[in-house]
């Protein structure tokens, strides 16, 4: 078998795995907590324990698994490593391929509300003009492309990877979309290939100034808000990059052996710390650790983080490729600081929304990605 070959994949998760999930979730041993702390430490017990019993007595994977099984899946080995992807075809023949990256704890899972519209306009209430190609795969050491084998998995590396995939599914020009580590991913490939892809388009961008004040100066109220949110990130909520990005395999023992303690540690992002319990569902936050815990990768994703230390440096130079930039509700993102990086073409605020786009606004987010790439589909 040549490793440039490409597979058809269909999840099959054996049911021995889902009944030992239920009976590790019915003997969790639970930690004590303050009264009265709410999220303030960490992820609230109350909301944990309702999470966990849901989990164990209601949530239906398989139904979850019947919906990811609907798009078509493929395998391939780039690099030595296994990739996983959904690749979905437009029923427009001038679509354009685009090429859909995640961040973390999530997978390829992550765009389900989104592939149809961007695929299928016409059958959404759009236009036909606005089509895509969708290729969606998981960042080796997540969901079903891990674990990782071997170092040197950062984002840099996951950007060659995708470059070959693109080469691979036979599209010479395409545009690439990420939130979280796909808004790194992604314009670190239009800087390895920026003569094939067509634009960039990110949201959950994370911005920082230098450490001179004076990169402060002139910043509007909504900016400053954003520079608040960072410095709170660093203050209080950063625990988890920090672990991942210094000590992964010391966490991994905990997150691969208890499916609770998994679930904690992910619910403290997706519920946003607190600020926004109730913004995504329990069946989408279950659906993501679900993954996560079946393919036993809650570790290898965290890998992501140290892997990809030099991606928290000096800002690179910008590409010559167009980005736009989705700054939604609660994201850290100021346009001074991302143009140090990105040659931004556009730029949208939005009042609602959150960190993860494609699962709580996926209308706003299919909305601007059109937008964005309606220009620089034939240029």
């Amino acid at each position: 078998m040549r490793e440039d070959e490409i597979h058809p994949f269909h999840i099959e998760i054996p049911q021995a795995d889902l009944d030992d999930l239920r009976d590790r979730l019915a003997r969790t041993r639970r930690p004590d907590e303050i009264p009265g702390v709410g999220w303030s430490y960490g992820t609230a017990g109350d909301y944990v324990q309702d999470m966990a019993e849901y989990w164990r007595t209601e949530y239906d994977w398989r139904r979850h698994e019947a919906e990811l099984n609907a798009f078509p899946q493929f395998t391939t080995v780039i690099s030595g490593q296994n990739v996983h992807f959904l690749h979905v075809r437009s029923p427009e023949p001038d679509a354009l391929p685009l090429l859909l990256t995640h961040g973390w704890p999530g997978s390829a899972a992550d765009f389900l509300k989104v592939i149809g519209p961007l695929t299928d306009p016409r059958a959404h209430g759009g236009d036909a003009s606005d089509a895509f190609h969708v290729v969606a795969p998981s960042i080796p050491g997540y969901g079903f492309s891990g674990p990782t084998r071997e170092t040197g998995w950062g984002a840099a590396r996951v950007a060659r990877a995708w470059a070959e995939l693109m080469r691979r599914l036979g599209y010479e020009r395409y545009g690439a979309q990420g939130g979280d580590f796909g808004s790194i991913i992604s314009p670190e490939l239009a800087r390895a290939e920026p003569d094939r892809v067509a634009g960039v388009h990110v949201n959950a961008l994370v911005t920082t100034p230098s450490r001179d004040p004076a990169d402060l100066e002139g910043l509007s109220e909504a900016e400053l808000a954003r520079m608040a949110g960072i410095e709170r990130w660093h203050r209080e909520l950063s625990g988890y990059a920090m672990i991942q990005g210094t000590r992964p395999q010391t966490l991994a023992y905990a997150l691969v052996d208890s499916p609770v303690g998994q679930l904690a540690w992910y619910a403290d992002w997706y519920a946003g710390h607190g600020d926004k319990i109730g913004a995504l569902d329990r069946d989408t936050i279950l659906t993501a650790v679900t993954v996560s815990w079946l393919t036993g990768t809650a570790g290898s994703s965290a890998r992501l983080y140290r892997e990809s230390a030099a991606a928290w440096g000096p800002a690179p130079e910008p590409s010559p490729v167009p980005v736009g930039v989705a700054v939604f509700a609660g994201d850290s993102t100021v346009r001074r600081f991302a143009e140090r990086a990105h040659r931004v073409t556009r730029w949208t605020e939005f009042d609602s929304g959150g960190h993860f786009a494609a699962l709580e606004v996926p209308d706003l987010l299919v909305a601007d990605v059109r937008a964005f790439f309606a220009g620089l589909r034939r240029s």
